[in-house]
């Protein structure tokens, strides 16, 4: 099923679409040592009943950057470095991704309650409208938070993530359509052996970023996360939409999306790709990294971080 379903995205009319929930299926995002973080990461709420874990360096007005599924909060080193001496980061740790302990991810759903821990942790901390920062699973979490919490944030920077994973079956695609697959590919991710799963996400990922050694370190941190916190995060991942609710979103968005024409991709297809995607949304601007992939901090960090920076200001 697993094959059958990554088969689908080599079809003819679909290579231009983004490679990035190529990601999202099969669970894996690069991770660098963490060497800036200022204070040891934190359980919230606590140890027992975990939901992220955060780091909080810097100072300035707050951002909260949100890894992608599998992902190591070190993903966002290159932010902590670029961004701590202007701005107060929070960066999460998810609870099950990467070799943090489950928590309580490790039973029942991950994202919606996961994302009720952090309206939780927005509001316990006091933080004054945040910006969030969320890569692939990260930006729909953010998505998600901005629309059960509109309070809550002050603006939403999505890095290569979609209201709606299954538009890269198709425009047609509902969560109804998709939610069978989806069920099987979950199950299908728990039940795979250790090394068919190893050997699994070393073929997929070198489509996921352009460096060997950032494939490596995207390899191990998948290997080190829970499996079934991974296969039912990217489950719900799969199975929700959230384009209705895109209108209701008033806080200025912004997609930062990558372009690699050596895989295929042509910038003006992609570019309508993402535009078509977030058409509902009233404040919604648009920033495209050329010679990258999925992991734009790793292929591009320059322009990655600048197009942060810009949307920032």
């Amino acid at each position: 099923m697993f094959k059958l379903f990554c088969a689908s995205f080599r079809k003819p009319g679909l290579i231009n679409r983004p490679m990035a929930f190529l990601a999202v299926i099969i669970g894996v995002v690069a991770a660098l040592s963490s060497a800036h973080h200022a204070k040891a990461a934190t359980s919230f709420p606590d140890a027992a009943h975990e939901r992220f874990s955060v780091a909080v360096s810097g100072s300035g007005p707050d951002i909260i950057l949100i890894p992608g599924l599998a992902s190591s909060a070190a993903v966002w080193d290159g932010a902590v470095a670029r961004l701590g001496d202007h701005y107060r980061l929070h960066v999460l740790n998810l609870a099950g991704f990467a070799g943090e302990p489950a928590g309580a991810n490790a039973e029942g759903d991950v994202l919606a309650p996961t994302v009720a821990a952090l309206d939780a942790y927005i509001k316990a901390e006091h933080l004054d409208h945040p910006v969030l920062i969320g890569h692939s699973l990260g930006g729909l979490m953010a998505l998600m938070l901005a629309k059960a919490h509109p309070e809550d944030a002050g603006r939403l920077i999505i890095a290569d993530s979609l209201p709606f994973a299954g538009l890269m079956m198709g425009p047609q695609a509902s969560v109804a359509a998709i939610e069978p697959q989806a069920k099987a590919m979950r199950d299908g991710v728990i039940a795979l052996p250790a090394d068919a799963f190893k050997a699994q996400q070393q073929a997929t990922l070198a489509r996921m970023a352009t460096s060997d050694a950032h494939r490596g370190q995207i390899v191990q941190w998948s290997l080190d996360s829970d499996r079934r916190v991974l296969a039912q995060a990217f489950y719900e991942d799969l199975t929700t939409d959230l384009r209705p609710d895109l209108p209701g979103m008033k806080l200025p968005i912004t997609v930062i999306y990558p372009v690699d024409v050596s895989l295929g991709q042509v910038p003006d297809a992609t570019a309508a790709f993402y535009k078509a995607a977030y058409a509902g949304a009233p404040k919604v601007a648009f920033t495209q990294i050329d010679s990258s992939r999925h992991f734009m901090m790793l292929d591009q960090p320059d322009a990655f971080y600048a197009a942060i920076e810009a949307a920032l200001n």
